[in-house]
């Protein structure tokens, strides 16, 4: 049979309608019972057991994964190894959330009396409400579909997607019910962009030491020139005796000077300083400074302590090495 792409294109869109459709329909059954099972969970002080099989085991896995990641505890055990062995990991502290289009598969069914047995709540997102995992559930929530993607109707399209997003919603309910912050959230991820952004502070990666430039209001002009080539930062502070930050000299500034024939051999970095600069606390994250460097439009920051004494520096190139931008 050869290859129709208009019949390709076809079918695409029409997956997408029905799949869409499928999420849609979940609006209308979500209510008392969705918020038991939200309370339940959150009564829980085990975990929760997510089960499923097939490409239900497939969508389990991810709420399993999602539920973890968002501040519930919970793994996925999968039911033909729960028969043999695995369903020790489950104790009565813990809940089972069990997923199944039809409620009727083997693998999930001859577990159900175990786990009465074991008195560990069961949530049950089935399709069919009235299957034996919906009997003997102690919560029941509804992911039935109207029909599958599939042209035949048989492989698990649109009841996968339904359960896929149900098992998003509750993540979520539960997630807000927990207070749950993107601090929280980052702890659990420390590999990640999101990680990094929340986790690293400005004084892990700024520039300290003899790494910042910086010299003092009476230095020579041309010692100012010395001191920013000698770190590569592209400024040097203009400092105190006691440190405490008094304007900077960036090598916009030198442009400028050139541009206006002044003799610089002349001056001091006092006099050519700008005082009062921007300047940002050590004890934040680095991603604070990433912002306001973005919102000022520059690419640098001195880094003051609470006194307001010089402790670091910053430039985009050190947050980008660090990859917090």
């Amino acid at each position: 049979m050869p290859f129709d792409p208009d019949q390709a294109l076809r079918l695409a869109q029409e997956t997408i309608d029905i799949e869409a459709a499928a999420v849609l329909g979940l609006k209308k059954r979500i209510g008392p019972a969705f918020a038991r099972a939200v309370d339940t969970i959150l009564a829980v002080r085990g975990r929760v057991v997510v089960m499923g099989i097939g490409k239900s085991g497939h969508i389990a896995r991810k709420t399993a994964a999602t539920l973890a990641s968002t501040g519930t505890p919970a793994m996925f055990v999968h039911p033909a190894e729960a028969s043999h062995g695995d369903l020790g990991m489950i104790k009565p502290v813990d809940l089972v959330l069990a997923i199944s289009n039809s409620g009727e598969v083997d693998e999930v069914t001859s577990l159900l009396p175990v786990i009465k047995r074991l008195g560990a709540p069961l949530i049950a997102m089935t399709g069919n409400p009235q299957s034996t995992l919906g009997r003997h559930a102690d919560i029941v929530l509804d992911s039935g579909v109207d029909k599958e993607a599939c042209p035949l109707n048989l492989a698990p399209t649109a009841s996968t997607t339904a359960q896929l997003a149900l098992g998003d919603a509750l993540a979520v309910a539960l997630l807000d019910a927990r207070g749950f912050r993107s601090e929280d959230f980052a702890r659990s991820h420390p590999g990640g962009s999101l990680g990094r952004k929340l986790l690293t502070h400005l004084s892990d990666v700024m520039r300290t030491g003899e790494l910042v430039p910086r010299v003092t209001t009476t230095t020579p002009f041309m010692d100012l020139m010395r001191e920013m080539s000698r770190t590569g930062f592209g400024a040097a502070a203009v400092v105190d005796g006691g440190d405490r930050l008094k304007g900077i000299f960036t090598d916009g500034d030198l442009r400028r000077l050139i541009e206006r024939g002044a003799d610089l051999r002349s001056l001091s970095a006092g006099e050519v300083m700008h005082a009062n600069p921007l300047t940002i606390r050590d004890d934040v994250l680095a991603v604070e400074a990433a912002e306001l460097m973005d919102q000022r439009g520059i690419t640098r920051l001195l880094v003051v302590d609470a006194e307001g004494r010089l402790c670091g520096a910053i430039n985009s190139n050190d947050l980008m090495r660090a990859k917090v931008i």
